[in-house]
């Protein structure tokens, strides 16, 4: 496997201005990472121009862009609205491409009050799949998330409960649609996280390693300190033989150090698992 992260604590940081996505390659270079991942709002803007130096950051700290992380809204109950997120998905595929990024994150879209479970599914459905023919070419594959809320989104991701998040994965079977594992998601609505695991893991292309203090409420956690099972979700995965890209999602608020623990503690979970150590397959 490949090792990544996805920085959600130095998210304020980098909103603010005060880190540079310059400074979190060289920082995911410090922790050893192969890749770093990186959120369409942190980017400078979205021509070309803007950026080859985002690319050449990543290149010379000496990582990859492994995923660009967006944050689609298909369930949007205004029609116009949906079809503006598509083609912005779209646009964002030609982004991924520049920045060398193989995977892109894309999301169903957020609970909005009074939204009927079977009209989210039918736009959430339409809205993902809409996206593969430019995602193919432009060499991204687009990897849906169990996920459970967008950065500034006001509502939690109509993915959930997890027979939404079935459903939609049930509907783009046989399509080019991936998914993206969060370790932690699905257990912060209340459900299963390894029963889920059970039913889509052939089509899961990367891992968010993620934690939780307890189940049933999303607080995320220090990797290894709450009740998230991420080494049996670990041996899931190594038993259908994924061998991908693995991103720890590190949103424990504290600080660099919560970085330095979680890295290593994801590398020894997944050998602990059964994995082959980076580098070996």
């Amino acid at each position: 496997m490949k090792l990544s992260c996805l920085p959600v604590s130095l998210y304020p940081d980098l909103t603010a201005g005060t880190r540079t996505l310059a400074d979190w390659f060289r920082f995911a270079a410090e922790l050893g990472l192969d890749g770093a991942d990186v959120s369409v709002v942190h980017l400078p803007g979205y021509t070309a121009a803007d950026l080859r130096p985002v690319r050449k950051q990543a290149d010379e700290a000496g990582v990859q862009i492994a995923m660009l992380v967006t944050y689609a809204d298909f369930t949007h109950p205004d029609a116009a609205e949906r079809a503006r997120q598509v083609e912005e998905i779209k646009a964002y595929c030609d982004v991924a491409a520049e920045l060398g990024a193989s995977f892109m994150r894309v999301t169903a879209g957020q609970n909005h009050p009074g939204l009927e479970r079977a009209a989210g599914i039918e736009w959430a459905v339409a809205g993902l799949t809409a996206c593969l023919d430019k995602a193919a070419a432009t060499g991204v594959t687009l990897c849906y998330e169990n996920h459970t809320k967008g950065y500034a989104w006001t509502y939690n991701d109509f993915s959930q409960p997890a027979d939404r998040f079935l459903e939609i994965v049930k509907r783009t079977e046989g399509t080019g649609l991936r998914l993206l594992y969060d370790t932690a998601n699905t257990l912060g609505a209340g459900d299963d996280p390894l029963s889920v695991l059970e039913q889509v893991k052939h089509r899961v292309s990367v891992v968010h390693v993620n934690d939780i203090r307890r189940a049933g409420y999303f607080e995320p956690c220090l990797l290894g300190t709450g009740v998230a099972p991420v080494r049996e979700i670990f041996q899931t995965l190594v038993q259908s033989g994924f061998d991908g890209w693995v991103s720890v999602e590190e949103a424990s608020k504290s600080g660099e150090e919560g970085f330095r623990i979680a890295i290593p503690r994801a590398e020894a979970l997944w050998q602990a698992a059964g994995g082959a150590p980076r580098g070996q397959t």
